[in-house]
């Protein structure tokens, strides 16, 4: 059985990022294909699915089992808005900057620190709290899907933001 990343932070589902994330983790934590070093669940409130479930009130025991019964993202998302609470659009805009910029210049520089020593990318210059660099952007690292020359305004282009 191969080992998989999952799908990219920046995938909208009704315009909320990283929730598609979150799912493809569960799926394929579930499968037996998560790649190692991907966390699944709550445990850490600080990690994306706590404050995701959180945003979304809903559980997240709940939620991975209404993922795992199938469905598609916008389905489960919908399911959410049900058992949980519906985001308004300000607010989702809100959610999608936070993630985005987690780790720069915040108080997730340190969990920035600790997830590149996870890595293995003690001396990667180009990840460094303070630059450029955010959780999103060295998950997509990560996943080989972005290059060190990758410029934040690509980055931006890609999920939809404007400048």
């Amino acid at each position: 059985m191969q080992n998989q990343t999952p799908v990219t932070d920046y995938k909208k589902t009704k315009g909320l990022i990283y929730f598609a994330r979150m799912l493809d983790k569960i799926r394929l934590h579930a499968a037996g294909k998560l790649a190692p070093g991907y966390f699944v669940g709550v445990e850490d409130p600080t990690f994306f699915d706590s404050r995701c479930t959180r945003f979304l009130g809903v559980d997240y025991d709940e939620l991975a089992k209404r993922t795992l019964d199938g469905g598609s993202d916008e389905e489960i998302l919908d399911w959410c808005f049900e058992h949980g609470r519906r985001p308004g659009e300000e607010e989702i805009e809100i959610w999608n900057a936070f993630l985005v910029k987690r780790g720069w210049r915040d108080e997730g520089s340190a969990d920035l620190m600790e997830a590149k020593k996870r890595a293995g990318w003690e001396n990667r210059d180009d990840i460094q709290p303070g630059s450029t660099c955010t959780m999103p952007r060295k998950s997509e690292r990560q996943a080989g899907r972005l290059s060190k020359s990758v410029k934040l305004n690509s980055l931006k282009r890609w999920s939809g933001m404007s400048s």
